[in-house]
């Protein structure tokens, strides 16, 4: 159905569905996580390398948008016209099931939040958080069935209401910030002697100076980089939200400025809030703090007013970016029943013109995977990881789409200096997502054909509904080892060779 034209979102709409998209758990979680990971020389590379991957898959999406305009449906039709229908399935289903795990990370980061308050919420997966989680849940989800121009709207103040605790945040940080700390943060194991003036540590409380040490000699920088992967494509899932509603673009040329303003935005924040935090706090100190990890650091600064200031920008903040992601996760599933590739219920919509069934299938899943919350020991860290995982897939067929694109010159005069350009851009982004899954490791490539394999079941519907044949012969062969793998993960897990 074409998009009416009272519901055509302007290019601040676009941009602030990217920044809102990612700016949600991931930016609250950074202190701790990259304290646990590696040192501030660890962080700087693994920065430059997700910035300059993410920053070129965002030039292939604003590529796309320019030469592509027909292809309006979001990530999945660039996989779809590239590398034909399962192709097309795949990416489809693994970003709807990673944004629906994405908002699973939303609540329980939100319920972890609240338990430094309220000890029955704990670190988000008790069955009192679960609760109260699903009530939220179903909540947004008849906000969202009255209509999607509303959310969006509402998207948009929340987007400008979170980023002000985070700019405070690092402003605080920088005039807070000692280099001597930073220094002894830089390389990720180190010595304390020989390094500066460490007095003003003690008025942290940092007596003694007795194990502050964190890692081991054995820890390479090359382990340590890698240990952070999977959360910077977490932090900049969401980058592909102008794309997904490019049918509700005011003008197509919108679709690719709102990607790259929104991401070089986010990605200044995000590379603010890990670095400043090595000036402040030593690394066994960041990594003992509690998710969000941003309110132990500014507590430690401004005493607890600080933690619950950040805690309630974190509400706001995921309280948006769940909206975003409800959005984007429903989208996808009604994009692909109208390209066929999905069963065509999800491609019916209510009066006011939003995908219903979609909505449903979406808020369903979400609440399915917060009950598995309950039985998991670190369930904000799986679903950050899974999600990471499974959107990497579809992430990869759009940088490849771009690549075969420039490579056979379709759109593209001849030597054209542009095309040379876009193929450097697209090889790098898709060496960037391989590379990606390759850190993200086996255990995450097995639990996300746990979606890719059973999830099949839907393109099987929708092929028998259109009365054409399944899969094509490569078709068939993708599709033997999704089931193999799928298999193989739930193996392990009753093995408990895989842990969650």
């Amino acid at each position: 159905m074409a998009a009416s034209s009272n519901k055509k979102l302007s290019l601040w709409s676009l941009t602030s569905l990217v920044v809102g998209s990612m700016i949600g758990a991931g930016i609250f979680s950074l202190p701790a996580t990259f304290g646990r990971a590696t040192g501030g020389f660890g962080a700087i590379i693994a920065w430059v390398i997700a910035g300059g991957g993410m920053l070129t898959l965002a030039f292939v999406f604003q590529t796309l948008a320019q030469r592509k305009p027909d292809l309006d449906s979001g990530v999945y039709i660039y996989a779809k016209t590239g590398f034909g229908d399962y192709a097309g399935f795949a990416s489809a289903i693994g970003f709807w099931a990673g944004a629906c795990i994405g908002s699973v990370s939303y609540f329980v980061l939100i319920k972890s939040t609240l338990g430094a308050f309220f000890p029955l919420f704990g670190d988000g997966n008790t069955l009192s958080a679960v609760l109260i989680a699903s009530l939220i849940l179903w909540s947004f989800h008849f906000m969202v069935l009255r209509g999607i121009k509303e959310a969006a709207a509402i998207n948009t103040i929340a987007t400008f209401a979170k980023v002000i605790p985070i700019f405070i945040f690092v402003i605080v940080l920088a005039f807070a910030f000692h280099t001597d700390t930073f220094a002894l943060n830089f390389w990720g194991s180190q010595s304390l002697s020989g390094i500066g003036d460490l007095s003003h540590l003690d008025d942290y409380g940092y007596t003694g100076h007795a194990a502050l040490e964190i890692g081991t000699a054995s820890e390479t920088l090359f382990s340590q980089v890698r240990s952070t992967m999977l959360v910077t494509v977490f932090v900049f899932v969401g980058i592909e939200g102008a794309s997904v509603y490019s049918r509700y673009a005011k003008e197509r040329k919108h679709v690719g400025i709102a990607t790259v303003l929104g991401f070089i935005g986010v990605l200044c924040l995000l590379v603010l809030v890990t670095m400043l935090s090595y000036g402040v706090l030593l690394r066994p100190d960041l990594a003992a703090l509690r998710q969000p990890s941003m309110a132990g650091v500014l507590e430690h600064i401004v005493g607890r007013w600080g933690a619950i200031f950040i805690s309630i920008g974190l509400i706001i903040s995921v309280m948006g970016a769940y909206l975003s992601w409800t959005l984007l996760a429903a989208e996808a599933l009604y994009s692909a029943a109208k390209s066929n590739i999905m069963p065509q219920i999800f491609a019916t919509e209510n009066k006011r013109g939003v995908p219903s069934a979609a909505v449903w299938m979406s808020n369903i899943f979400i609440q399915l995977f917060l009950i598995v919350t309950l039985f998991t020991e670190y369930a904000f860290q799986l679903a950050l990881e899974l999600t990471s995982s499974l959107v990497l897939i579809p992430y990869l067929l759009v940088a490849a789409y771009g690549l075969k694109l420039a490579w056979t010159q379709e759109t593209y005069a001849i030597d054209s200096a542009e095309r040379k350009k876009d193929f450097i851009f697209a090889l790098i982004a898709t060496l960037y997502a391989i590379l990606m899954v390759y850190a993200g490791g086996l255990k995450y490539i097995l639990l996300s054909a746990v979606i890719y394999g059973p999830g099949t079941v839907l393109f099987i519907i929708a092929k028998r509904e259109q009365k054409r044949s399944i899969f094509a012969p490569i078709e068939k062969c993708l599709f033997a080892v999704a089931i193999i793998a799928a298999l193989a993960a739930v193996y392990s897990l009753a093995t408990g060779i895989i842990a969650v």
